[in-house]
């Protein structure tokens, strides 16, 4: 007898009437593939693990139904993502997939959870250089102390001195920053200073 979380039960009575059925079946489905799976509640929907890893997920909407796997570029092998769902919006039993091949993609995903792999995560693009204001770097050719400590900077150390000047919204709030900034590189100290562990 697979274990339930009365929390999925409540989940599933607390659908609309369209939704009851298809949640009901998706997780009987994910049941019978995977005998040992822990249901929970995530993100306020249900959750499904399997071998200390998140297996698959399911929610219902207003007007449809998601499941998705969490691993599901590697289920799917690279087909997009509908929304939150691996399989599109459902909205009524006939549009599940079949029987035979949700049970295939769980195998899929059960493996993948046993074996460890982890999704591989693009690491985001380095940010470049920030763009120096005119009003800074004309400061900057000013005081040569405060030029050299800015352009020792890393890049996102220039970048907080450059950002906390262009959100000020009024010219004399940016010149204050501007000539705050000049002091602090003088001495060579990043934006955040106050911040740091010395």
């Amino acid at each position: 007898m697979p274990s339930q979380d009365p929390r999925v039960d409540a989940y599933i009575a607390g659908a609309a009437d369209f939704a009851r059925p298809i949640l009901a079946e998706m997780r009987a489905r994910v049941h019978a593939a995977c005998p040992q799976v822990e249901e929970t509640i995530r993100w306020g929907m249900p959750s499904f693990t399997h071998a200390g890893a998140i297996l698959c997920g399911m929610a219902a909407f207003k007007r449809h139904v998601s499941f998705g796997y969490w691993k599901h570029a590697l289920v799917m092998e690279g087909a997009e993502r509908d929304g939150m769902g691996s399989y599109g919006r459902m909205c009524k039993l006939e549009d599940l997939p079949s029987t035979a091949r949700m049970r295939a993609d769980l195998k899929k995903a059960i493996r993948l959870n046993e074996t460890g792999v982890k999704p591989a995560r693009p690491k985001p693009a380095p940010k470049g250089a920030p763009a120096v204001p005119d009003e800074l770097a004309t400061a900057l050719k000013e005081h040569e102390a405060a030029k050299a400590a800015f352009d020792g900077f890393a890049p996102s150390h220039r970048r907080e001195y450059v950002e906390w000047i262009v959100e000020a919204k009024r010219a004399e709030t940016r010149a204050k920053r501007i000539a705050q900034a000049i002091e602090w590189l003088g001495e060579g100290k990043h934006r955040n200073w106050k911040y740091e562990r010395g």
